[in-house]
């Protein structure tokens, strides 16, 4: 007993240098970011995190997105339910389905007025965890590419018969009963063809992390196959169907002379820059985003961050459309506005000396050739 117990202290005193070599290696390889004391011995110690990845703050955008897109989802539902819906009553109340163009403005204020009338259930999105269902989230993303593909091929349509009306005058001049008809027609296939285009959004949808989106993850491929589509069905192809068409009206102005010329110049530039001052922005940035899903998602907070700030941001601006397109489209019209205030006069929210007072100055204003309908020249 006694030399096993002399052999054990032999060892110990053999061994107990090599450990203390080994303990002393693996303190000097512990590197310090956060501390923490063993109460017990009173010895502190450090770990090292940096091996670990950092979680992205995001809560100064949450707190942007609060008041920011409630705020703007707000005034657009208001100017847009006001403007579009006093369009499609002055239209019905005065029976002014005259050219294709009336019935193409009609449709397209259908559209932002049902666009318009879902943005309480995108800022209900922005605001709180969403606790309305699945069945809600997919008809409010569906009904927004809907209306989105149809405004957009609506915005074409006209600029495509408007270029007909004033380059190819006489021809549209001799096929102008007709065309009322096959612009109810086409009316319909172009909500039909926004309904296909918007299948992704009806079968993909879904509630992810209390959220209603239509993207599993910021690295779903298919975000990148669907913000793809949208960029080139509903930018591209319609930018250069609209530049086409306004670029030829303006040659074909240029060969007149007259007030109504510069008037309807001033009014195709007008629609341009309300295209693309609101679209453009929007489209640049889903470009980028796109990109950056496409090979992978960033690392960078800033980065992440920024592009979230974009998004809001812009997307706001190409809301904002559908509260300019009547103004731009139907307003801007001497008659249609003249239209406009007897509706309101004979709805009682016009006194009859105001109604005469603002038709009189624009009588006075406005000159002797310019047409009943508001579409002759413009857009």
């Amino acid at each position: 007993m006694t030399s096993i117990r002399g052999s054990q202290f032999v060892t110990a005193v053999i061994l107990w240098p090599i450990i203390f070599e080994l303990c002393s290696a693996q303190g000097e390889e512990m590197t310090t970011e956060s501390t923490a004391t063993d109460y017990d011995d009173n010895l502190t110690y450090t770990i090292d995190f940096s091996g670990y990845p950092e979680l992205c703050s995001k809560e100064a955008n949450r707190n942007f997105r609060q008041w920011f897109l409630p705020t703007f989802y707000s005034i657009i539902c208001f100017l847009g339910f006001t403007g579009n819906l006093l369009v499609i009553l002055t239209y019905f109340y005065f029976n002014r389905l005259k050219t294709m163009t009336d019935v193409y403005l009609l449709n397209l204020s259908f559209a932002d007025l049902l666009f318009v009338l879902s943005l309480p259930f995108w800022a209900f999105n922005s605001l709180a965890n969403w606790v309305l269902g699945l069945a809600v989230c997919k008809i409010m993303h569906t009904v927004y590419k809907v209306t989105f593909y149809s405004s957009m091929f609506l915005l074409s349509s006209i600029s495509v018969d408007r270029y007909f009306a004033i380059s190819k005058a006489v021809s549209a001049h001799k096929h102008r009963a007709r065309a009322v008809f096959f612009s109810k027609i086409s009316s319909g296939i172009m909500w039909v063809l926004a309904l296909i285009f918007s299948i992704p959004e009806m079968t993909f949808t879904t509630i992810n992390n209390n959220t209603c989106t239509p993207y599993k993850s910021n690295n779903d491929t298919l975000r990148v196959n669907l913000q793809t589509g949208q960029i080139i069905l509903a930018f591209i192809i319609p930018l250069l169907i609209m530049s086409f068409c306004y670029i030829r009206i303006i040659l074909t102005l240029s060969q007149t002379r007259g007030f109504e010329r510069n008037k309807a110049i001033k009014v195709i530039l007008a629609v341009v820059a309300v295209f693309l001052g609101c679209q453009l922005p929007y489209n640049i940035v889903l470009f980028w985003t796109t990109i950056v899903t496409a090979n992978g998602g960033t690392t960078e907070c800033n980065n992440e961050n920024s592009q979230f700030y974009a998004t809001d941001v812009t997307q706001c601006i190409a809301f904002f459309r559908c509260c300019l397109n009547p103004v731009v489209y139907a307003f801007i019209g001497v008659k249609f506005r003249h239209d406009v205030l007897k509706l309101l006069k004979d709805l009682g929210c016009l006194s009859q000396e105001r109604f005469f007072q603002y038709t009189f100055a624009k009588r006075k204003t406005s000159m002797p050739t310019e047409t009943e309908t508001t579409t002759t020249f413009s857009p």
